[in-house]
């Protein structure tokens, strides 16, 4: 797989705090890096030179989605700046909160437990997502729009051989065998799910797992797939359920029986005053929403992590076979 250029002054630190995004500011971000013209999409008068700064995580879905969005509101003629690739989910709903980022893809299960502090998800998509939406407008001016059906929950995977040889297929089997032959059930976390409360420790607790026995390796997220397919380093990892790699690796994903993670429908989340002073933004944008199915966005992903490609290559072109867009 060929390296991939990572753009925004975000690229340039291993960690990024409030005090670099405000450093760098706006003029971190680039203009959209490749040039579409205008397909179904066309210029919107209202929109014609508005400043408008699209923001992302720092990992492969997150980046395709980012520049989903900057691709399509520059065919609708907004000045655009790319400010995509900022690391963690709390650096850019920060950077969101103080008007550094004036739009975003973000998953209403984040929203619900790491950014209003909630320890119980709210069951079904809708119904979480109305909960997210109206709690944070309330708390924080924050509008949260034009939910997709698109639902990348975190899961625990294992390899096809080791669920075989194990006989692991739930995660109260995963917590049976991790009390039971901690060694067996020896597992790789990325970094961020390792600490999240919607991640490993709330694992941990929801399926009685003794957090003194249980083996836990924590990873850079792309190291987590492979190592988990190769079954040497670890036997079972904490995944993303839309990630490419899981049908290129031949991964399963352990059914949460006990209904742990919450659900992770991506939604577009501004400030409310932006979205007030710009209604014609969720004009572009909810019919984009509406095509991102768990199929179509793990597709995405598969051709950036399986095949190499880069992400904006990835993104506009989705959006020009969709008809959104003409390449030049």
């Amino acid at each position: 797989m060929k390296a991939r250029i990572r753009r925004g002054c975000a690229a340039f630190a291993m960690t990024l705090t409030v005090a670099l995004v405000a450093s760098c500011g706006l003029e971190a971000g680039r203009s959209v890096p490749l040039e579409v013209d205008p397909g179904s999409i066309q210029p919107i008068p209202e929109l014609q030179g508005v400043r408008i700064t699209v923001g992302s995580k720092d990992f492969t879905e997150q980046e395709i989605l980012g520049l989903i969005i900057a691709f399509a509101l520059d065919a609708a003629g907004a000045e655009v700046r790319d400010l995509t690739d900022i690391v963690g989910s709390n650096s850019l709903r920060d950077a969101q909160v103080r008007g550094q980022v004036d739009i975003a893809y973000d998953y209403t299960g984040t929203g619900w437990i790491n950014y209003l502090g909630n320890e119980a998800p709210v069951p079904g998509s809708q119904p979480q997502f109305e909960a997210v939406r109206d709690a944070d407008r309330a708390a924080h001016g924050m509008l949260w729009a034009a939910m997709a059906p698109v639902n990348n929950t975190y899961a625990i995977a294992t390899s096809a051989r080791t669920a075989e040889e194990t006989g692991v297929r739930t995660l109260s089997q995963y917590a049976k065998l991790a009390n039971t032959d901690p060694a067996a059930a020896a597992t790789c976390v990325g970094t961020e799910f390792s600490v999240r409360q919607d991640g490993f420790p709330g694992v941990i607790r929801k399926y009685g797992i003794d957090a003194a026995k249980v083996q836990k390796q924590v990873v850079d997220d792309a190291i987590v797939y492979q190592s988990t397919a190769d079954a040497r380093q670890c036997r079972f990892g904490s995944v993303a359920a839309t990630d490419g790699r899981i049908p290129a690796l031949d991964l399963r994903l352990l059914e949460d029986d006990l209904g742990f993670f919450p659900q992770y429908n991506i939604a577009l989340v501004m400030r409310a005053d932006f979205a007030e002073a710009h209604p014609r933004v969720l004009d572009v944008l909810t019919p984009i929403s509406q095509l991102l199915t768990n199929e179509s966005v793990t597709e995405l992903n598969r051709k950036v992590d399986v095949e190499g490609r880069e992400p904006a290559d990835v993104a506009r072109d989705w959006l020009a076979a969709a008809g959104f867009i003409t390449i030049p």
